[in-house]
């Protein structure tokens, strides 16, 4: 115990009413934390009677400073895996035209990933966000829908000059190129009775015209 003046207490010790001031502010910062707990769990759980009656709050309390892109519990996981193949139709020095046979440019992604610590963000994102891009700018068809399927386009092709532009340019000029995603299910555990085809599905793109603004910076298209 230290002696100040008339009295002996505590160095440490709070007069009453700062002991309230702090009170409360704890009080309301517990209270703070709570409500954007609340609110993140509401948002990012699957749906229920509270966030369907409050899903405008939420909404406003959420987006654009706190958004998620993924559901608690997954619970509509992936059941499918798909890959992105690309090949090219090539003119050598000769003036031959030549095809090449079909690149999986996921497999290559995910070899990159397989045991890396710290994977890229380009790795990982760049060619599945891509794909998902056109999917979705674009009918069943393969018909684009309005300039966002346009521009997809554009982002396909140059996602696969960046990839493949140099490889294959090693052999001719690229000249087209064309892209299919070949969706397989995933087998179900082997405790599951569910079954499940093994047959693979192909989603065709038509050829596409390579041009100068589908290349890489600095790059060019012998």
């Amino acid at each position: 115990m230290q002696s100040y003046g008339d009295e002996t207490r505590p160095p440490t010790a709070l007069s009453l009413p700062s002991r309230i001031v702090v009170g409360v502010a704890a009080s309301a910062g517990a209270v703070i934390v709570a409500i954007h707990l609340a609110m993140m769990f509401l948002h990012v759980a699957p749906q229920n009677t509270l966030s369907k009656q409050r899903g405008d709050l939420i909404s406003d309390y959420v987006y654009p400073e706190y958004e998620q892109n993924w559901k608690l519990f997954a619970p509509n996981p992936l059941q499918q895996n798909i890959d992105v193949e690309v090949r090219a139709q090539l003119r050598g020095a000769d003036g031959k035209p030549r095809t090449t046979g079909w690149t999986d440019l996921t497999a290559r992604d995910g070899a990159g990933i397989l045991h890396n610590p710290v994977p890229s963000h380009t790795q990982q994102n760049m060619l599945r966000r891509g794909w998902e891009f056109f999917l979705n700018s674009h009918t069943a068809q393969n018909n684009p829908v309005g300039m966002r399927g346009e521009l997809s386009e554009r982002y396909v092709r140059r996602i696969v000059m960046y990839r493949m532009g140099a490889e294959w340019g090693a052999d001719g000029r690229v000249e087209r190129v064309q892209v299919r995603s070949v969706t397989t299910a995933v087998s179900p555990p082997p405790w599951s009775t569910e079954k499940v085809s093994d047959k693979p599905m192909y989603r065709m793109l038509p050829w596409w015209q390579v041009t100068a603004a589908d290349l890489p910076k600095g790059a060019t298209n012998k």
